[in-house]
């Protein structure tokens, strides 16, 4: 009977064993890679991230933003797929991981990392110069209908980006040709077409609307239009531009990848980090201040969105002639 005892005790004790050593953790600190430079939105999307895990103390190690520009995106995403298995390494993501592989710009895509979750979606924005004679998205292409080489219009980090895939949208709404209209691409994404728009170095920007808030509000620049299904409450001088006769609505989305070939177990520990952080206080404040909205997915509904999605932008690239 003692015999019998003992064999059933290291049983369980081995059970309790692999349970534990099945459960994982960050053993370092947590890098959060915004493939872009200061200020863009998935910059942002890092920064905010990292100030609701941190405030909620959802994780135990320290969490910082490491920002690695160029390439649209892929410079970041290629240092992130070079972290093997590694579960403290995360890249802010959103469709343009898909697009610049539709494109031919990079050969990266959502199968080369582990998708971990989407986080938010925001409206995409027009904004143009704060003394702009153009009040509504119809005097604006009504301008570079008549003149497209003086209207240059800031977009980034590249073309074919969910940005510009709007305007090109609007462009052909209002038709104008999209091939006349003078992008200027800039790789820093926001933080550097918003100095850009400030400087008089372009005319307009299409871009997220979390971006340009802030500058909208100071008077500093001015949003003529966003993509919104109805007018935002925290935006009541701006139409949307159903509301200027254009049946476009246009949400743009952002969420985190991990590393290749995480194990089941991280994407777990991480499954449930998100999962609280998007029901906190401070998560719903931060992203409301920017005017964003909540989109979550977990790892599973967000990997089988990706594949759904990265069929339709294949569709729609070709259909705005993109893509042939």
């Amino acid at each position: 009977m003692k015999k019998l005892f003992a064999v059933v005790l290291l049983v369980v004790l081995f059970a309790v064993a692999g349970t534990a050593s099945a459960e994982w953790k960050p053993s370092r600190t947590i890098e959060l890679i915004a493939p872009a430079n200061p200020g863009g939105g998935w910059d942002m999307l890092c920064r905010t991230v990292q100030k609701a895990l941190t405030d909620e103390k959802l994780v135990e190690k320290n969490v910082i933003v490491v920002n690695k520009p160029g390439g649209g995106g892929a410079t970041g995403w290629n240092y992130l797929k070079g972290k093997k298995g590694q579960g403290e390494y995360l890249s802010a993501t959103s469709t343009l991981l898909m697009l610049n592989n539709l494109l031919g710009k990079s050969e990266i895509t959502y199968k080369d990392v582990t998708p971990i979750a989407a986080l938010q979606t925001e409206w995409i924005s027009i904004a143009v110069e704060q003394d702009s004679p153009w009040k509504t998205v119809k005097d604006l292409f009504e301008a570079i209908k008549a003149d497209p080489s003086s209207v240059p219009v800031g977009v980034g980090p590249t073309l074919g980006n969910n940005d510009h895939l709007m305007f090109l949208e609007l462009a052909q709404e209002f038709g104008v040709e999209p091939a006349s209209i003078k992008f200027i691409v800039y790789p820093g994404a926001g933080g550097e077409i918003v100095p850009a728009l400030l400087g008089g170095h372009v005319k307009a920007t299409t871009i997220g609307l979390g971006e340009v808030l802030e500058q909208h509000k100071a008077g500093k620049m001015r949003i003529i239009g966003v993509s919104a299904d109805q007018k935002l409450d925290f935006l009541p001088d701006v139409d949307t531009f159903t509301a200027q006769g254009v049946n476009l609505v246009f949400p743009h989305w952002r969420g985190i990848i991990g590393a290749p070939d995480l194990t089941p177990e991280q994407v777990k520990y991480w499954d449930d980090v998100f999962t609280k952080m998007v029901q906190t206080e401070t998560w719903k404040t931060l992203i409301a201040n920017l005017g964003w909205s909540n989109f979550y997915q977990n790892s599973a509904e967000h990997t089988t969105f990706l594949e759904k999605s990265t069929t339709d932008f294949d569709k729609l690239l070709t259909q705005v002639g993109l893509k042939k």
